[in-house]
This record gives C-alpha cells, sequence and structure tokens, in this order.
C-alpha cells in the first residue's frame, strides 16, 4: 500500500511519498533547429488527436512560404502550442513518435537526463486539460514562453514507474480513442447530413416546382427565379467589437461575447449570451442587439474562420474583439445566418482569410459575399423550416456528443490518477 503526502501543489493534491517535485528545468531543455536547408521533409502536424504525419504537399491554406522556417523536432521531443491561450478548444500538448518538422512557433522539449519522455507527455497533458497553461498565459496573445513552461513543477516518479505508467495510460487511451472514432464518425455524418439540408434549403427554397435560374456563382449553381443575389454591403453595415479579455469576464453581469464563444457556445442563432462583463467595463465595449449577424474574426483553420452565428435576444449585450458584426433590419435575421453557414459561404470565407497559426478574416472581406435573397416572407418560412428539422439532427448530434464527452471526462479522470500515483497498476 503506498503512502501519500502533500504535492505542495493544490491543483495536484497528493502524491506518492517517495516521489519528487522538480521544475521542467531538470528534466528538459528547449530548442529551436531550424529547417534553413530544407534537410528534413517529412511533415508533422500538432492536433487535438495528437501528433499527426502531414503531406507536404498539402495545401490547406495553413502553408508556410518556405518550410526552411519550420523546426525539426526528434523522435521523443515534446511539442508545445502556447499561444492564444484565451482560446481554450484546441491544440496545446503533443508528443513526437518521429523526425519531423513542425512550426517555429511551437515550443520544442528534449529530455536531458534518462527519464521516459512520453509519461512526461501524459503529465503535461494533464495539465492542458485542467487549462493550466491557459491561466499561465501573459500578453494580448495570452502567450506561455519556453522558460516559463520549464518552470512549472513536474511529479518525478522512478524511471520504471514513469514507464508502467505510460505503458498502461497508452494502452486504456488507445481503446478508448477508437470508441471516440467510431462516435465521431456517426457525428460527421448527422453533421453533413445538417449541412447538405442547409446548403439545399438556402439555395433552392420549399417549393419542388419552382422556376429555376443561373446565379451567376459557378459553386452556388441555380437558385429560384424570383430571388436575387445580394452582397452583404447592400442591404448591411459591418462595426467590429472590442475590448473583452478573458480576464473581464465575471460571474454575473452585462451579457457579452468573445470571439471563441461563437465557435464553442452557439449554433446559428442565440436568444441569451453565457458570458458576462461589468458594467463598468461595458461602458467602453461596442454593443450588439436583437438581429445582429456575429462572425468570429480570428479562428484555428480556415474551414472554421468566420464562422457565425445570429443574436436574438432582447437584452442589449457586448461584443469583444475580433467579433465582427453585421447590422441590417431588412431581411430575417435568422434567415441570414442559415445563408451564411452554408458550405459556400463557408467557402468563400476561407479563401478570403489569413495567417498560418491563428487565421484572421476582416469585415472588408465579408462585404462582398453575395447571398441569395427570397422575398421576406420566403425567407421566414425557410428559417423556421431550418429551425424544426436541425432541431431533430441537433437533438442526436447532442446525444452522441454527450456520450464522446463521459467517454472524455472517464480519460482525464484516468490520466490524473495515473500521472499522479494515485492508481495501482
Amino acid at each position: 500500500m503506498k503512502n501519500f503526502k502533500n504535492s505542495g501543489i493544490e491543483w495536484l493534491g497528493e502524491i506518492p511519498e517517495h516521489w519528487e517535485m522538480v521544475k521542467g528545468f531538470f528534466l528538459f531543455f528547449s530548442k529551436k533547429e531550424l529547417n534553413l536547408n530544407f534537410q528534413c521533409k517529412d511533415r508533422l502536424a500538432l492536433t487535438l488527436n495528437g501528433v499527426i504525419e502531414k503531406s507536404i504537399s498539402q495545401n490547406d491554406g495553413l502553408n508556410p512560404l518556405d518550410f526552411r522556417t519550420y523546426q525539426i523536432f526528434e523522435k521523443n521531443d515534446l511539442v508545445f502550442k502556447l499561444i492564444d491561450l484565451d482560446n481554450i478548444n484546441t491544440s496545446r500538448v503533443g508528443y513526437v513518435h518521429k523526425k519531423g518538422i513542425m512550426s517555429s512557433a511551437y515550443i520544442r522539449l528534449i529530455s536531458k537526463n534518462k527519464n521516459y519522455p512520453k509519461y512526461f507527455y501524459y503529465y503535461y497533458y494533464n495539465l492542458y486539460i485542467k487549462q493550466i497553461f491557459n491561466n499561465l498565459g501573459t500578453g494580448v496573445r495570452a502567450t506561455l514562453k519556453p522558460d516559463e513552461l520549464l518552470s512549472i513543477k513536474l511529479c518525478y516518479p522512478p524511471l520504471k514507474e514513469q514507464e508502467q505508467i505510460a505503458n498502461f495510460l497508452d494502452e486504456k487511451c488507445e481503446k478508448i480513442q477508437n470508441f471516440i472514432e467510431k462516435k465521431e464518425k456517426l457525428l460527421s455524418l448527422l453533421q453533413e447530413q445538417k449541412q447538405a439540408l442547409i446548403n439545399e434549403t438556402i439555395t433552392k427554397g420549399l417549393d419542388k416546382n419552382v422556376k429555376l435560374k443561373n446565379s451567376g456563382i459557378e459553386w452556388l449553381g441555380e437558385i429560384p427565379e424570383h430571388w436575387e443575389m445580394v452582397r452583404l454591403a447592400n442591404f448591411g453595415i459591418f462595426l467590429k467589437g472590442n475590448g473583452i479579455s478573458r480576464q473581464d469576464l465575471i460571474e454575473d453581469g452585462e451579457p457579452a461575447i468573445h470571439y471563441g464563444d461563437i465557435y464553442t457556445k452557439y449554433e446559428i442563432s442565440t436568444t441569451a449570451l453565457k458570458s458576462r462583463i461589468s458594467t463598468e467595463t461595458a461602458q467602453n465595449i461596442t454593443s450588439i442587439h436583437n438581429g445582429d449577424i456575429l462572425f468570429a474574426g480570428s479562428g484555428e483553420t480556415k474551414e472554421d474562420i468566420g464562422k457565425n452565428i445570429v443574436y436574438l435576444g432582447k437584452e442589449k449585450a457586448f461584443a469583444g474583439g475580433d467579433v465582427i458584426i453585421f447590422r441590417q433590419r431588412k431581411n430575417n435575421a435568422l434567415f441570414l445566418s442559415y445563408a451564411l453557414n452554408t458550405k459556400y459561404v463557408k467557402f468563400l470565407k476561407g479563401i478570403d482569410s489569413k495567417g498560418e497559426i491563428i487565421v484572421h478574416i476582416y469585415a472588408s472581406n465579408l462585404k462582398d459575399i453575395k447571398i441569395p435573397l427570397p422575398p421576406l416572407k420566403e425567407q421566414e418560412q425557410i428559417a423556421n423550416f431550418l429551425d424544426e428539422k436541425c432541431e431533430k439532427i441537433d437533438s442526436l448530434i447532442i446525444k452522441i456528443k454527450k456520450q464522446i464527452e463521459l467517454i472524455k471526462e472517464y480519460k482525464t479522470t484516468l490520466i490524473n490518477e495515473a500521472v499522479c500515483g494515485r492508481m495501482n497498476l
């Protein structure tokens, strides 16, 4: 039976009595070796599913101008993406399974003592899950530097236990990942079904016998004869959110929205905002009103950039920086939100976005987007139809997401208990 002692760290709790607590400097060092001569052509990528292999020729819109700016990682290195820490739903920690190149914006940790790096990957992954990194980041973009990362204290079990824990977690996490992948495939099918429904209804309407005409846009195809193609700038104005950081968020206060909320908390529309800021903070923040379309101006991928929702709440609310506001009063706002979430518009937003690690889009990119506009009454009918149909699909999506969430919670508990020495292996 193990004896335990206080680790001295509140969130960590007790650890086995014979374990030590040491700073990362004791076990790792950080080094950036650039691929200056293009000597390494094996490309890797840090994702939510860990470090994966990626073709240099793959063009996903996030390629650098020159892979000589990438840095070289060796097998058993640890990789960290500790920028834009306000975003809690992105990849942060990875274990490098083979030599390859990744962005120079990442932090590379190299083992300098005789230890088992995979154990420490799981330990750092535990910190990521607990959002420890997010609460340590500094600066406008909430960034953690290599020396700050290496100052974090780590559990240091004997080498044999490090290996046992890592192997145990490898086996368990593989089984969990297989379960998650099956559920995510089903989730993907439902999301594709929902996207296809939105695409078809927004571009063709509800009347199957209506006469069609060429929209004038190759990717869009035909639209009903009596509909128009209209630029956003022709019937509304764009405004910019400002000045809400995670330090400004409080439990009770004025309703507000951060650009990260658009990705993680809402879908198509919302009548109530979950974030809150003080009345004093709100005095200097751009306000939003019922019917405003809200775009996320920053994101991680070109596929997701510019995601938008419509605010249908009655309360006056406030929008943070990197939230782009589209305000109009001539058309049904819910219809517009659906129209701006079609595959066609997502493609246009991706084309106009800029950036490698953090992707940005601006109002100047959005104003020229054209969408099909039916008469107002038809807009209302389409919006109500899509709400009803999407609600049924969403209920299935929510059920599957809950199953995935529960198994991920189990995985989180498993990793936490194992890396802290509180499991008998």
